[in-house]
């Protein structure tokens, strides 16, 4: 092969690279526009919610179009303790609709002077209530060591489904605090807890 065909053929190849590193880099920059795109329409607004914190943006909060503004749901907080400790909700009730995230703390105190390690087993009034109502986060997953006097504070993040019975208009989450290695205590009835509000203040 002659030189000069061979200089054809190299200037062959290289348009050829050219014009696909031309195509790479219009793909990769069309990428953004794509997911944006995909994200709107599935209403995974991932890329969105990112933009909305860059300089000179207004800051919006992510609207969540799961949540059921005609309904508003009475959540009441009530407490039982096994022991001589103190526990207590931060408020004794909130109202929310029916997909809103919510978060509530509760208050602890080991007023013991030994250490202890307790848990919380949470129950649910009317019973229904306990498929619709979905805890993100929570103390009750968890067991606790706390040191003679230490005081700590633990969330509650919850949401309540939208298919929760139109008839439920108010909740009650009781959680029962006990020391772990004593008898394990029943999850406490609406009525039971109630009762025994007055001494978790």
């Amino acid at each position: 092969m002659s030189n000069r065909a061979r200089r054809a053929d190299n200037l062959r190849m290289t348009g050829k690279l050219v014009v696909v590193a031309l195509g790479m880099f219009a793909f990769g920059y069309a990428l953004v526009p794509i997911y944006r795109a995909i994200c709107e329409a599935t209403g995974i607004n991932i890329l969105a919610l990112g933009e909305r914190n860059l300089p000179g943006k207004a800051k919006t909060d992510p609207v969540n179009t799961q949540v059921d503004t005609s309904r508003t749901i009475t959540v009441e907080f009530d407490t039982n303790v096994r022991g001589p400790w103190h526990f207590k909700p931060a408020v004794r009730s909130v109202e929310v609709h029916p997909g809103q995230l919510t978060t509530v703390m509760y208050e602890f105190q080991n007023v013991q002077n030994r250490t202890m390690a307790a848990q919380a087993i949470p129950s649910y009034a009317p019973r229904q209530a306990a498929n619709h109502f979905t805890k993100l986060e929570c103390f009750c997953f968890n067991q606790y060591t706390l040191a003679p006097g230490e005081k700590r504070e633990w969330p509650v993040a919850f949401v309540i489904d939208p298919k929760l019975p139109k008839d439920v208009k108010t909740i009650t989450l009781s959680y029962t605090f006990f020391e772990v290695g004593a008898p394990t205590p029943a999850a406490p009835t609406a009525a039971s807890g109630r009762a025994t509000e007055g001494a978790a203040s």
